[in-house]
């Protein structure tokens, strides 16, 4: 207030902007004369002193109370026979240097960034790991190596250890009997022993095989290799526990078996492992469709979205996709699909708009005025129209 009988004093006065903002001129004044600098607070003689509280905190943060907070130290000291402060007094003196918190050096915790790799064929990317089969006594070691692209088993092994030596000659194998050249595949894993061996990183060096890890506790970071094992572990025929590791290995082998040429993938289009893996997508889409051509063809009616089309593999597989920035993306509506593209049902409502005349063009925009998904898309741009209509 002061400092707006001031701005305003410059314009009509002192007085009568004290009059006007009913201040009074002895407040304005006082305020205008310069305040003087506090007197230094006297140390009352009971105060420790400096040497006392360096003392102090020399024993707050010694090696035997670092982990202690104050109350534990002053009451251990006590117990001792020793009183140096009280413990609040002991609370003061930390916070002067900002050591009430953990006062021993600390490892930082090691920032590691999300892996995000992406596969367009097979062999660009595998994804393998551990999962453990009970046995009678003990458990098994199943490992796995899957494409993360076509999600076919490329290699497995089941042992009666974890090791990073039986690891190595998986991966040796696998590579060998896949025909993968140095240089052009990724190896993703999470971090488990057997993955972080010794043995592991000199084979991959080796092969000059690009070695990729999770991020510590990130299960997500490897969900092909986890969705595979569910797989494995809900088949109905699973016997949660086995008799022996021949057993095991037979039922195994079935199952790798089944899931690479029997198993339709829903994230493969209802395709096969082996059909995306080994080049056959377009022979089996082709032929497919026939069948659903053919049916359109016997029965018409009773594809109300029009003619079918048979659904496609996607051509582009992530682990971690980055997210699409929409901001940069144009806010355009959305393309309407031509009567000769796949999926095609019927022309735009746009261009079907564009064919009526002005009585059945309005009568079409308050048609579609009644859905609530249409109402913010038409709303805003035909309301001026609108309000015309009788």
């Amino acid at each position: 207030m002061i400092e707006a009988v001031e701005t305003l004093g410059k314009q009509v006065g002192v007085a009568e902007a004290c009059r006007v903002l009913q201040v009074p001129r002895s407040s304005l004044y006082q305020a205008r004369k310069p305040k003087p600098e506090p007197a230094p607070r006297p140390t009352p003689p009971r105060a420790l002193s400096a040497a006392e509280r360096a003392r102090i905190r020399e024993i707050a943060n010694s090696e035997r109370f670092c982990d202690c907070d104050p109350r534990t130290i002053y009451a251990t000291l006590l117990d001792e026979g020793v009183y140096v402060c009280d413990w609040r007094t002991l609370y003061r003196i930390l916070e002067e240097h900002d050591e009430v918190h953990e006062r021993r050096a600390q490892r930082r915790a090691i920032k590691r960034g999300k892996p995000q790799l992406r596969a367009t064929q097979p062999h660009q990317v595998w994804s393998w790991d551990i999962t453990q089969l009970k046995g009678p006594r003990r458990c098994f070691y199943l490992y796995t190596i899957i494409d993360v692209y076509s999600r076919y088993v490329v290699g497995w092994m089941l042992a009666t250890r974890e090791r990073g030596e039986l690891a190595e000659q998986l991966i040796a194998e696998t590579c060998e009997a896949e025909g993968i050249e140095p240089g052009t595949l990724i190896l993703h894993s999470d971090r488990g022993s057997a993955m972080r061996s010794q043995p592991v990183s000199a084979l991959l060096k080796k092969l000059e095989v690009t070695k990729s890890c999770s991020r510590p506790y990130t299960p997500t970071d490897n969900p092909y290799s986890e969705a595979h094992f569910k797989t494995l572990k809900f088949r109905p025929d699973y016997p949660g526990r086995f008799d022996g590791l021949e057993p095991a290995r037979d039922w195994t082998r079935a199952f790798v078996a089944w899931y690479n040429h029997e198993h339709y993938h829903s994230g493969l289009a209802l395709l096969t492992p082996a059909t995306v893996h080994n080049g056959e997508v377009e022979a089996v889409l082709a032929q497919r469709q026939q069948v659903l051509e053919a049916a359109y063809a016997k029965h018409p009616e009773r594809f109300v979205r029009g003619k079918p089309t048979v659904a496609r593999p996607p051509k582009e597989v992530w682990i971690n996709q980055p997210e699409k920035d929409h901001a940069a993306r144009p806010s355009a509506a959305r393309p309407a699909a031509s009567a000769g593209e796949p999926g095609a049902q019927a022309p735009s409502r746009a261009q079907s708009a564009a064919s009526l005349d002005g009585d059945e063009h309005l009568a079409t925009l308050e048609r579609a005025l009644d859905e609530a998904d249409d109402t913010n898309i038409f709303l805003p741009k035909f309301e001026p129209e609108l309000s015309k209509s009788p």
